[in-house]
């Protein structure tokens, strides 16, 4: 069957590069126009009961004449982008780019268009989706509304450019879509005039190369009383940077953004006439566990997606807590990032969950690995898991049987409505959720 899916990607390499070349080439009604000029193909050549061969040639001349006044256009411009440094997946990203006009004469009735990096993928990518979606559709879980690209990025809309003198600089107020998480790489602009039939467009590219990092999307989460406590870190006066406390008082020293009220030393602040608080010796505190599970065979698992969204979720809403956080996941190895005061910032941890990607190979067992050799460092774990199988339910039972304080987090799949077996989490129903993607804020929003 390789050889078959070979010929198959070749075509919708194909097939997917004219696409994208008639829609930026041709104005709506010059697509119109040629799709009239393709059913009057179809149909010329029965002359005998039909004048289509006669609309054909019209039709074939308008085209062709549009065409040939697209290539008048040489306009010459330079751009400058200013990209925010990131995006939010889902959200509308706002940006200014500015064009100069370096022709001798006034540029007027252009549009701007974006060119995004190609983002047809590689053969074994490609390959991948066509393999699960065979799979689904044998299994009948296919879904009609994954049937877009799932390699598009964003997605941008032409905007106007004001008319512009000869060396006159304009600002163009541009928006794109990212619809996915990950790094979007912008190639260039292009600039766009109809012909005077307005069936052709003349385009003028000018190379700008930028990138923004979308982030995953994010969730609002309700006061979430996290399970477990502080803890004894060995060397935790570096580790925690000051997070922590233990009853062992060490200095008084300025204030600093983030240290906690009740550490103020009132009477120090009148003395010195500005804040002072009492610094405690760090090797007490409050540490948790974000595990999330990336092992999944579907290579665009909506699933996993809302997973890396209900994580970043997490992730943004802990780090301004009094706590550190670790993120734990099983990529080509596994990875362990620690983010909190001193440590890390949201933003950190942020750009790495917009690069994870689902993980085939090897098994959940190293994940549980991972997990399992810091567990005596953790107060806590918030486990994002893809599915209750027995071997998850296994790893959730030896967290407990170690003493360790879990919340478990179920993602599952759209119209999924299979109820799950509490299994090691039948003591403790209220640490133990299922969120079913397309209603995942509604089920965060029942945590407690």
């Amino acid at each position: 069957m390789r050889p078959i899916f070979k010929v198959l990607y070749r075509l919708y390499r194909l097939f997917s590069g004219l696409r994208h070349w008639g829609r930026r080439r041709f104005t709506n009604a010059g697509l119109i126009v040629l799709g009239a000029l393709a059913f009057a193909a179809i149909m010329c050549p029965d002359t005998d009961n039909n004048v289509a061969y006669q609309g054909f040639a019209v039709l074939l001349c308008l085209l062709l004449l549009a065409y040939g006044f697209s290539w008048v256009f040489r306009a010459r411009f330079s751009a400058m982008r200013l990209l925010p440094r990131f995006g939010t997946a889902g959200s509308p990203l706002n940006y200014t780019v500015q064009l100069k006009n370096l022709t001798h004469k006034t540029q007027h009735g252009l549009t701007m268009l974006e060119d995004f990096a190609d983002p047809r993928p590689p053969f074994a990518d490609w390959l991948a989706v066509q393999l699960a979606d065979e799979k689904r559709a044998r299994s009948f879980r296919f879904n009609r509304r994954r049937a877009s690209n799932p390699f598009n990025l964003a997605a941008a809309s032409e905007k106007p450019v004001p008319a512009s003198l000869p060396g006159q600089e304009v600002a163009v107020q541009a928006e794109l879509m990212p619809l996915r998480r990950g790094l979007l790489r912008l190639e260039g602009v292009t600039l766009a005039r109809p012909d005077p039939l307005g069936l052709v467009r003349a385009l003028a590219p000018v190379s700008l190369t930028q990138s923004v990092l979308i982030l995953p999307k994010r969730y609002p989460l309700p006061l979430i009383d996290l399970p477990g406590n502080m803890k004894y870190q060995q060397g935790g006066i570096a580790l925690a940077s000051h997070v922590g406390q233990s009853e062992d008082f060490v200095a008084l020293r300025e204030y600093r953004p983030g240290d906690p009220m009740r550490h103020i030393h009132w009477r120090s602040w009148a003395r010195a006439g500005k804040p002072v608080v009492k610094e405690f010796e760090d090797e007490f505190y409050v540490r948790h566990a974000l595990v999330l599970d990336t092992f999944t065979d579907d290579p665009r698992s909506e699933a996993f997606e809302e997973a890396v969204s209900v994580a970043a979720s997490f992730a943004s809403t802990i780090q301004t807590q009094e706590s550190l956080l670790d993120l734990l996941f099983v990529g080509l190895e596994s990875y362990c990032f620690t983010g909190g005061r001193g440590l890390g910032q949201t933003d950190q941890m942020l750009e790495v969950l917009a690069s994870v990607r689902p993980c085939h190979e090897p098994s959940f067992g190293s994940l549980e690995r991972l997990v399992l050799s810091r567990v005596e460092l953790v107060s806590g774990c918030i486990c994002i898991l893809l599915a209750w199988d027995s071997e998850r339910q296994e790893f959730i039972r030896k967290l407990r049987g170690l003493g360790v304080p879990v919340l478990v987090l179920v993602v599952a799949e759209r119209g999924n409505t299979k109820p799950f077996e509490l299994g090691p989490m039948q003591d403790e129903p209220e640490r133990f959720h299922r969120l079913e993607v397309g209603a995942i804020e509604s089920g965060l929003g029942k945590l407690k």
